[in-house]
């Protein structure tokens, strides 16, 4: 299998539109970077707007950590979409170059030829967090420094400390290679049932649409399916950046306020990953391959 795994990669890397996702990120941080760089200031002014009066900030507030952050937000709700062009491609693109069918007459088993596309696809969605990792957090760190960082909660503010930052990046940049994987096996699922690329791709996508939008509405109904929508889960790395206060409301270095709500996000995801994995092997061991 890891023969057939490598094979996996290269025909991944091996497409231009691959590279699209990598050029689409790239253009984002630049963009958001370039903004904040030219009218930091304005915004930083915007976010304390309701506080000026009652809490004085000293220190750089639009720093790298700040600017990772803001990233992290805006981006991490579209990336499914482009790890959705990728991850909906695995299965449905050979039976479109009419290659999967002459795929399994090589001695391997079916299990084995998903598991070893399941995991190249998985790379891809790695590589291209640690693409977002170097330009979103290293790069923002080397154009904007480093500083205590300050949040703005729904009820509260958040100041960390310099020191016990970086740590928590690691955490939520890992959390969200867990997250992406779970995208990544709903569009290799979806990717068996199709002949072209086009639908298991639309149909992913629109799956993630309706789900994000499930999980963000506060209606009495749609609480009940909440909690076990992987979509309600993928925005648990924020959890990373809540700290615990002791009876003086001092923040505690190095503490994370719920990191129960972490593990259990991540266990659901992982049950999202295993379940549709299993699954596809599931249906794909059932299926007639004509193409």
């Amino acid at each position: 299998m890891w023969k057939l795994f490598q094979i996996e990669l290269y025909k991944i890397f091996k497409r231009r539109r691959t590279y699209i996702a990598f050029i689409a990120i790239a253009a984002l941080i630049a963009v958001v970077q370039l903004g904040l760089k030219v009218d930091g200031k304005e915004y930083a002014a915007f976010v304390m707007a309701d506080l000026s009066n009652t809490l004085q900030i000293n220190g750089n507030i639009i720093n790298g950590y700040f600017v990772c952050y803001v990233i992290l937000q805006l981006l991490l709700v579209h990336v499914p979409l482009l790890i959705a062009l990728i991850a909906a491609d695995m299965i449905s693109g050979e039976s479109n170059m009419g290659t999967l069918r002459l795929l399994l007459t090589k001695p391997i088993s079916r299990t084995e030829f998903l598991l070893a596309k399941f995991f190249a696809s998985t790379v891809y969605t790695v590589s291209l967090l640690v693409w977002m990792a170097i330009l979103a957090l290293f790069v923002s760190m080397w154009l904007f420094g480093t500083d205590d960082m300050f949040l703005l909660k729904n009820n509260y503010a958040v100041q960390i400390e310099n020191a016990d930052i970086f740590w928590r990046y690691i955490g939520a940049f890992c959390f969200a290679a867990l997250a992406m994987t779970t995208v990544a096996s709903l569009g290799f699922f979806l990717s068996q049932f199709s002949e072209n690329s086009i639908g298991p791709i639309v149909a992913t996508m629109s799956i993630i649409i309706i789900c994000t939008i499930l999980s963000t509405m506060s209606i009495p109904i749609f609480n009940i399916i909440k909690p076990y929508l992987f979509t309600t889960h993928m925005v648990a790395w924020k959890e990373f950046f809540d700290l615990k206060v002791n009876d003086a409301n001092i923040t505690i270095k190095g503490s994370i306020q719920h990191p129960e709500k972490i593990i259990q996000s991540a266990t659901i995801l992982l049950v999202h990953i295993v379940a549709l994995i299993t699954a596809t092997i599931y249906f794909f061991n059932k299926k007639d391959i004509l193409s």
